[in-house]
């Protein structure tokens, strides 16, 4: 699993950059932060996307972050915990 945050200045980048995120699968925790389980080919799909495409693009001003949380044990609270689980209705 994989926590990316971002502080991009470029409206249209960041525009691209959060669309190519959600189109691999990630799931918007925060504003600029993304939490993304999938399998390994698409993660990383992902990640040579970011190094080829965006990488450059970036600025002195921009910033990006790319955690590697498979290994980790992760604690959730507030509407964090329910993004685990199943709901089914009913």
């Amino acid at each position: 699993m994989l926590v990316i945050s971002y502080d991009i200045k470029d409206d249209k980048l960041r525009t691209r950059f959060s669309k190519i995120l959600i189109k691999h699968g990630a799931i918007r925790l925060q504003y600029s932060v993304y939490e993304l389980n999938n399998t390994d080919r698409v993660i990383n799909n992902l990640l040579l996307i970011i190094d080829r495409m965006y990488a450059q693009s970036f600025g002195g001003d921009d910033s990006v972050i790319i955690f590697d949380v498979s290994a980790v044990k992760l604690r959730k609270y507030g509407n964090a915990i329910h993004r685990d689980t199943d709901i089914v209705y009913f």
